[in-house]
């Protein structure tokens, strides 16, 4: 790598289509066509009972980051933020970019971070950061021609094995998936019917999978603390493997009584927080057994780093949120992160799509649910410009 380039130039585009990109919600065929409803916070009110872009979880959009080195190499990331992300990336976070040595990304992220804190720390702002980070990531790669894995210590596995999150474990169980995770249909404000629901929705399943493969109930932030322990109990004879993000992440006394009141399941949560400042309040509490990280929300990979070492320290695995490659290319370099999330976008999970559309040339497919990282530089993905639609809608000046 030539130690004189400089970054000359940022792009922030938003994706004009649905079903390609970073925001896995926004499919044209709706994401996941069930016949209950999905419990989420928003379940109190019974408009937007029936999906979560219902209530416009995929307004955001997906983006496109382009950091561009003087040599003309390129670094792409996926993300979300829709136009407000791109702003931010365009006229705000641009200055700490542009004339940077690719290689200075703590510095990069340093800036940006401490820049934005105003905005509030944590959703739409480390969005962008995350997209910025990840892009000067495979920029860093694609200059050095090396896999972003082999970058930051190299693979400790030879091959990802992957669950599958969708309505169909089942299906995921006959390709070669380990466990399967299934949204829980009903919230508190569905009171004991809905209880019995979920306890007969998830019974059937367990059925059909049999008593091995790992059944997971994602529970999206929709229970409180009593109804949580009930259907916990509820569902012992389930065995279910965890169950994940019963309460807002930030709600740590919740967690702490979680575990106590229920210390035989696993609770998880971890992927609506951000920053390694709200996962250390986590971690320390030792309530949560799983952390979910999504490392294109919580501040891209350089962030993630930070989190992880925080979790080995205390032996707390984490299992990255979807994500695709951007997951693929930290977890087979931790020995504490035992395998990866697949986050199946198809509408009925009968087949299993690409995580992020038709957004790269060569994106890696999961093969018999695993996935096996090839030697590509950066993250190994190309974008498809050609069948791609993306506008850049907020160009700075140079």
């Amino acid at each position: 790598m030539n130690k004189k380039l400089k970054i000359t130039d940022v792009r922030a585009y938003v994706i004009e289509q649905s079903g390609s990109g970073g925001d896995y919600h926004d499919q044209e065929d709706g994401h996941w066509i069930i016949d209950s409803t999905i419990a989420t916070p928003m379940s109190t009110y019974p408009k937007f009972k029936k999906s979560r872009t219902s209530f416009g979880i995929n307004v955001m959009k997906s983006i496109v980051v382009e950091i561009e080195a003087s040599d003309g190499t390129i670094g792409v990331s996926a993300g979300q933020g829709g136009a407000p992300a791109c702003y931010m990336i365009e006229k705000h976070f641009r200055r700490f970019i542009v004339g940077l040595d690719p290689r200075d990304l703590n510095r990069a992220w340093d800036q940006m971070f401490r820049a934005s804190m105003y905005y509030g720390g944590k959703g739409l702002p480390m969005w962008a950061i995350s997209a910025v980070d990840l892009a000067l990531w495979d920029l860093l790669g694609v200059l050095r021609q090396e896999p972003v894995y082999k970058m930051i210590g190299g693979a400790v596995r030879e091959e990802i094995e992957l669950y599958c999150t969708g309505i169909r474990p089942d299906v995921a169980k006959e390709a070669g998936f380990i466990g399967g995770k299934m949204p829980l249909p009903y919230a508190p404000v569905d009171r004991h019917e809905g209880l019995k629901a979920n306890v007969e929705y998830f019974q059937e399943m367990r059925n059909k999978v049999g008593p091995d493969f790992w059944l997971m109930a994602d529970c999206w932030m929709s229970l409180d603390v009593p109804y949580a322990v009930e259907l916990a109990n509820a569902l012992r004879e389930v065995n279910l493997y965890w169950m994940e993000e019963a309460l807002h992440p930030g709600d740590i006394e919740g967690h702490k009584l979680l575990k106590e009141r229920v210390p035989w399941m696993r609770w998880t949560s971890g992927e609506h927080e951000y920053t390694r400042y709200g996962f250390r309040k986590m971690i320390e509490t030792r309530s949560i057994d799983i952390l979910q990280p999504d490392v294109m929300w919580c501040g891209g990979l350089t962030e993630l780093l930070r989190i992880s070492a925080m979790a080995a320290a205390y032996d707390i695995p984490v299992i990255p949120h979807g994500s695709g490659a951007y997951s693929y290319h930290f977890v087979i370099t931790q020995p504490h992160c035992p395998f990866c999330e697949y986050l199946n976008s198809s509408p009925e999970c009968l087949d299993f799509p690409l995580v992020f559309g038709n957004m790269f040339e060569n994106e890696l497919a999961p093969v018999n649910g695993r996935i096996k990282l090839n030697d590509e530089p950066g993250f190994g993905m190309k974008l498809n410009r050609k069948d791609l639609k993306m506008s850049r809608i907020f160009p700075s000046k140079k």
